[in-house]
Order: structure tokens, then sequence, then C-alpha cells
């Protein structure tokens, strides 16, 4: 398959199962909601390292939230359900109840073909109370009201959990690291108004892609030497000798059809820049079936 003089590669992403959730937090204004949001979504970019990868998703106007304010949605991804309620609570507690004027509510509530089981979002910050605090019951949903020093901090009491997928990818083989950067920003700028997904790396980018295995026993992951351009003549190399950057990015989503979508989008965006971008190649990470039971093969997914 060939778009514009960029070649598709016969390949496909390999994905794996996931747990996430959705939180909606509003706030006094935007910035503030970004406040928190970003303290809540760091050091969140892979579940090799940080237990959990999670992103804002988009931003909600008024009347999209259930204050009337404006906010955003954060998704969060783990790879188990222990993992993801542990660390909801922990960063809710330490980057959401201290932030300044925001509140937040259920993000997954109902959604058709979903299987939702209810985890805690507020039910145990209610202690910091410390007694004074007060819950109400609207519409079948709890809330508590925590008195704080600004105020108070309002929050439902728990939200939803399903299964999804993570680690949806593609590879984008370059001319030069400007040429891949300046790609990978033009993909993710059209990846994010895909609604269900999160690119949970910097900048929605990854350079430092893994490969299963290592020579190093202690070592289940290490860098994919096939797609660094240095290695061209010490390994079984990826890489034509005109590809001297290859950048990937990573999605995780709530559905196959969900990272499907922004993966498509996202590469159409590239192949549209053509080959004089200096966009060669886009191809993905497989690690032969042995990953994730998701396959996502590049050419049905341009064809959708």
């Amino acid at each position: 398959m060939n778009i514009n003089g960029i070649t598709i590669d016969d390949t496909f992403a390999e994905a794996f199962n996931m747990r996430a959730t959705r939180v909606v937090i509003t706030g006094l204004n935007l910035k503030w909601a970004y406040h928190a949001a970003n303290a809540m979504t760091g050091f969140a970019t892979s579940v090799i390292g940080c237990g959990v990868e999670a992103d804002i998703e988009r931003e909600l106007n008024a009347d999209e939230t259930p204050d009337g304010r404006l906010g955003v949605s954060v998704l969060m991804f783990a790879t188990g359900s222990k993992v993801l309620m542990q660390q909801l609570e922990t960063r809710m507690g330490q980057c959401i109840l201290t932030c300044p004027s925001v509140a937040a509510f259920a993000g997954i509530e109902h959604r058709e073909g979903l299987e939702i089981d209810q985890i805690n979002l507020g039910a145990h910050l209610r202690y910091f109370g410390d007694g004074f605090q007060t819950s109400k019951l609207i519409a079948a949903k709890r809330y508590w009201r925590i008195p704080v020093m600004d105020g108070e901090f309002l929050v439902q009491e728990s939200t939803g959990m399903v299964r999804a997928i993570g680690g949806g990818n593609f590879l984008i083989l370059a001319t030069s690291q400007e040429s891949a950067l300046n790609a990978s920003e033009t993909a993710i700028e059209v990846m994010k108004k895909v609604p269900n997904v999160i690119m949970p790396f910097p900048g929605g980018v990854v350079r430092s892609g893994s490969k299963v295995g290592s020579k190093y026993p202690n070592m289940f992951a290490s860098t994919n030497d096939a797609f660094c351009p240095t290695l061209k003549g010490l390994t079984k190399t990826e890489l034509d000798d005109d590809i001297e950057s290859v950048l990937e990015i990573v999605i995780d989503g709530l559905t196959f059809d969900d990272v499907a979508k922004a993966m498509k989008v996202g590469i159409e965006a590239i192949c549209a820049l053509g080959v004089a971008s200096g966009v060669q190649r886009i191809s993905a990470g497989n690690y032969g079936g042995k990953l994730g039971p998701h396959h996502f093969k590049l050419h049905e997914v341009l064809k959708k």
C-alpha cells in the first residue's frame, strides 16, 4: 500500500487488554481544571514503570458537566482492576482534592456495549472531612461535600470502570528527526479530536520504542534495535539507508473501534503531507502475536 508516495507496511500493531475509567474535572475556570488534570496525569506514560497510563481526553463545555462549569475529562488505563483503583484513589487524593476550586464527577456511567463496574471516586476521600463531610443523593447518584479551606470539595462517590485496549500504535519512519517530529505533531493534532482515546506519552509521541525481552535477565523490555537508525550496521535492521529517525505513537482506547479510528485519522494526516515531508514509511510494533490479542492490521484500518 502506498499513499502519496509513503509506503504503508503490511503489518499490524499488537495491543493488549486493559481496564479504564474516566473522570470529569471542573473548576472555577479552565485554568484550574487543567492544573488538577495535569497533576493527575503526571508520570502516567506507560504501565511498565508508572502503573497507569493517563492523559487529558478533551475540554468540556459548561453544558457537558454536572455542575455547569467548564472542565476537562481524563482517561486512565491500567493492566488490572486493582492497580487502576489504587492509582485513581491516590491521584484523586493528591492531585484533585488539593487543587483550589475543582470538583470531580463520574465520567463513565452508561455506554452501550460496555460492561461497567462501579469503583470508588470520592467514597474514601470523604474521610478527609473528619466527620464534617455531608452527602447528597441526587437522581440515585451520591455526592460528597468535603469541607476544605477554600469552601467545599464536591466529588461523586463512584465512577465506572470498563474493559479497554492499550498499546495500539504506529511507527513513523522519516529521513530526519525534524521530519518525523513534524509528522507526529500533525497526527496528534487530529487524533486528539477522536473521543474515547488517549496518547499517553509526552506530547503523544514516544522515541524509545521497545521490544519484548533483553540480553539482560532482569529486563523484560528493551530498545527496539531493529528500528534504531544508529544500529543499522550492528543489528538486523528494519530501516533503509535513508531512514534517520523513527517515532512511535501509542494509543489507548475504550474499544477496538476507538483505537482503530484514531490510528486511521493519524496515519491519513501524515500521508496527506506526502513523501516530500520526509516521511518514507508507516509501520507498526508487533511481537509475533505473543504480546496481546488485539491486532490492528494497518491495511485493514486504512481501508475501513
